[in-house]
């Protein structure tokens, strides 16, 4: 039977393991610059931004949702933004994703959300048709942009 819970300090080393997994799974491996410390203190201090719901069978941690808070100016409502969705291998097909997104329904709808979002790879079919069959639908229209390495430094004022 699969539980979902909110993470906990002491589950940065599986939160870890588990982010490292899924950058392999998405052809990333060395990418991985998150460590047990700054998850601990991004996701556990004193004001957390981020947060996260671990999946367990048999008391052993096979899933995680790393999700934060994002904002609609045009409904007046926050959204969660799922950053990441990880499953071990071994675990797939067991409900596991379904599990989490049951869990992150939840959590948006005790914060009164009015979506959840999330960025799937283009090649990731399987996980496109999975959430095919929760009702989700793809976001035609928008495409993902983002501002970082050396064009983010050149832009911010020293």
């Amino acid at each position: 039977m699969v539980t979902v819970r909110p993470a906990v300090r002491g589950d940065t080393a599986e939160i870890l393991r588990m982010i490292v997994a899924l950058a392999t799974y998405e052809r990333e491996p060395d990418a991985v610059r998150a460590t047990e410390e700054s998850l601990a203190g991004l996701m556990f201090g004193e004001s957390p931004n981020v947060f996260a719901h671990i999946a367990e069978v048999d008391g052993r941690a096979v899933g995680l949702a790393v999700w934060f808070l994002n904002f609609s100016t045009w409904t007046g409502r926050h959204g969660l933004y799922l950053e990441d969705l990880y499953v071990d291998q071994g675990a797939r097909r067991m409900g596991v994703a379904r599990a989490l997104f049951r869990a992150l329904a939840a959590e948006a709808a005790r914060r009164d959300c009015g979506r959840i979002d999330w960025a799937v790879l283009d090649w990731n079919r399987d996980a496109m048709d999975f959430y095919r069959t929760l009702g989700a639908r793809r976001s035609a229209g928008w495409q993902p942009w983002r501002l970082d390495g050396a064009a983010l430094e050149r832009l911010a004022p020293d």
